[in-house]
């Protein structure tokens, strides 16, 4: 199976990333780079919305997503989630965080759509931020265990994150510690495509 012939993006702003102000509407963030990299014989749709929680997403999935088709949905919710409970006390317990997640991509398993799901990350550059795994941590798990059930492929970036921000710095990786810089974005990308690869291309769907 070699690459898709498209591919429709969800997410929040960090799938968003710009794509209002592109003509193509790509984006120039990690859709945007894939778009115009392997991706670039695909069409590609970028439906990120900035701000998105899962709920979120789900209030709109019926209106903005369910109507379009693609060979591959590929998914990247979650820090919103975490973000919210921080900064306004709005909690998103994990366990209903997954019950919206299976919601949301039961239609596109019963269409036989191939699904790609992003791990949802933080790279702390507030000291306020150290604490938030109490809170993603439990997210991110209920990403990786979703993906394994529905046979998605799994993009992870949790720990290239924190690879790279020890490497360089944290804020030239996610310069608030959620959204990604042009550096964030490219390793965004780049373990997509190796997810994408692994998953249902070096091994058949």
């Amino acid at each position: 199976m070699s690459a898709p012939a498209s591919v429709l993006f969800a997410g929040d702003s960090i799938t968003e990333w710009g794509r209002h102000q592109d003509p193509s509407g790509w984006g120039d963030g990690y859709v945007g780079l894939l778009a115009r990299g392997p991706l670039a014989a695909a069409t590609v749709t970028n439906t990120g919305v900035g701000g998105d929680r899962v709920h979120d997403l789900e209030a709109r999935w019926a209106r903005d997503i369910l109507p379009l088709d693609a060979e591959v949905l590929s998914l990247h919710v979650g820090v919103n989630d975490t973000w919210r409970r921080f900064d306004h006390g709005e909690v998103t317990p994990a366990a209903e965080f997954e019950a919206v997640l299976r919601r949301l991509l039961a239609p596109w398993v019963a269409r036989g759509t191939r699904l790609v799901l992003v791990e949802p990350f933080v790279v702390p550059v507030e000291p306020s931020q150290q604490g938030w795994g109490v809170d993603l941590g439990p997210k991110q798990d209920a990403v990786r265990r979703v993906a394994v059930d529905l046979g998605a492929a799994l993009v992870p970036l949790a720990a290239p994150m924190a690879a790279l921000a020890a490497r360089t710095q944290p804020r030239l990786v996610a310069a608030d510690g959620v959204h990604p810089t042009v550096a964030g974005h490219r390793l965004i990308a780049d373990a997509w495509w190796a997810a994408y690869t692994a998953r249902f291309v070096a091994t058949p769907a």
